[in-house]
């Protein structure tokens, strides 16, 4: 069999000292995580990004540039995801945008509320990308191509 790494993407979208957050069914645990997907065949990395952060949270977003890049095995499956995380600002709230099947809703947290709820992130990706970015980690979206 050959091992392959799942391609995915996650934004992390701040207005006003708050990030948005999806809070999503998982093994029958409700989690917190950023809008997130896989990349699907034909689109860019910034094109998923997009389209994950309004199928999921009914936002349309400006991606602005890059916290990081990194590999990512999910203990529960044993698979390796490939991440590219963007930020990003809201432009526009579109509640014509049906939300996915598995997110409950979309959520607006601080860094102090995100930390408090850390047993409900999804991973520990959650919350390293935030720290990341608070920390400046941040990089031109020139350095996709």
């Amino acid at each position: 069999m050959d091992w392959q790494p799942h391609v995915t993407v996650a934004t992390l979208v701040e207005n006003d000292g708050k990030f948005l957050f999806v809070e999503e069914i998982k093994h029958g645990r409700r989690v917190l995580n950023q809008p997130a997907g896989h990349l699907e065949e034909g689109e860019s990395l910034i094109e998923a990004a997009y389209r994950e952060t309004l199928e999921e949270t009914q936002w349309r977003v400006e991606i602005l540039g890059v916290v990081g890049v990194g590999l990512y095995t999910a203990p529960a499956n044993g698979v390796t995801y490939h991440r590219t995380s963007f930020f990003a600002r809201p432009i526009a709230f579109c509640p014509e945008q049906k939300l996915d099947s598995d997110i409950e809703q979309a959520i607006w947290l601080t860094p102090d509320e995100l930390r408090e709820r850390r047993d409900q992130l999804r991973s520990p990706l959650v919350l390293e990308c935030l720290e990341r970015y608070l920390k400046g980690q941040r990089y031109p979206l020139s350095m996709i191509y």
